[in-house]
């Protein structure tokens, strides 16, 4: 087998391991992120328990949102029910077959697990919970924009990430950049029909960010391939998966001396061969 051929076969197990969700350089900065998010879910959660009225920040904001906005009853109507839970659950269905259809085994577990996991966290505890109320329906945090900024956060980090598909970084950042421009539309439309406060919105927005990244931390860890194990002086070198060493790698292991590339057919001469943790290279 040539020399090329050869290498890229011991590579092969190497590349078939499970890819991450996030480079290891912005884990600490998601990590952050997520807490910080979290945060400001707990401490608006606080200040709103148990109320049926807006805020300082609310009266604020609203009150220009809905001056701005109201005219156009239609369009907001038709924004909203992007967030509604039919088009979501649609979107998140289509996202993990393509992570499938791609071999983004990961990247479909983030979308199957993180997407359900907002809106369900949302719904069936953090409503009941805080008990904010407008108009008689419980509003904290707003449910469209949990599922909007979860889908936005998982396209984010599929396109974002390590095992990111091979395209431009232009097209990437514009598609990652739609997809937080939709989650926030449906936020403003919200506010605009008057169907949440502003804080529910915010809360919502970071429900939705602080799961996917929390989710996207936990697979990295439990994807993360075990340490190999080091091989003591004086024994053999573990051989490359699906390969077993020859007599005459175990001899020359044994001996101190460094096994050869088997692409020379002319015996195993040791002094042109060096080991590389578990694969055998050839310096000829």
């Amino acid at each position: 087998m040539p020399r090329k051929r050869w290498m890229e076969a011991m590579d092969r197990p190497q590349q078939s391991a499970a890819r991450p969700l996030l480079a290891p350089a912005i884990r600490p900065a998601a990590a952050v992120l997520a807490a910080v998010c979290a945060a400001v879910t707990v401490f608006l959660g606080a200040q709103y328990t148990h109320q049926g009225r807006a805020g300082w920040l609310d009266r604020a904001i609203d009150r220009r949102v809905r001056a701005g906005l109201g005219w156009h009853a239609g369009l907001l109507n038709f924004v909203t029910g992007i967030g509604d839970p039919v088009p979501v659950t649609v979107m998140t269905v289509a996202l993990v077959v393509a992570c499938l259809a791609t071999h983004r085994w990961h990247g479909a577990l983030l979308v199957a697990v993180a997407v359900p996991l907002a809106s369900a966290l949302t719904e069936f505890l953090l409503k009941p919970l805080v008990d904010r109320t407008m108009q008689g329906a419980l509003s904290f945090p707003s449910g469209h924009t949990t599922g909007m900024f979860a889908l936005a956060g998982v396209c984010t980090v599929l396109l974002a990430g390590p095992s990111r598909p091979r395209t431009r970084v232009g097209w990437r950042v514009l598609l990652g950049l739609a997809a937080y421009l939709a989650a926030t539309a449906v936020a403003v439309a919200m506010v605009g029909l008057g169907a949440h406060y502003f804080t529910d919105t915010v809360a919502g927005a970071a429900v939705g960010t602080s799961v996917v990244l929390l989710t996207a931390l936990i697979l990295d860890r439990l994807g993360r391939p075990a340490p190999r194990p080091q091989s003591p002086a004086g024994q053999p070198a573990p051989a490359p998966a699906g390969r077993k060493l020859a007599p005459a790698e175990f001899s020359a292991a044994g001996a101190g001396l460094r096994p050869a590339c088997p692409a020379h057919r002319g015996g195993w001469p040791a002094r042109i061969g060096r080991v590389t943790g578990s694969r055998i290279r050839c310096s000829r």
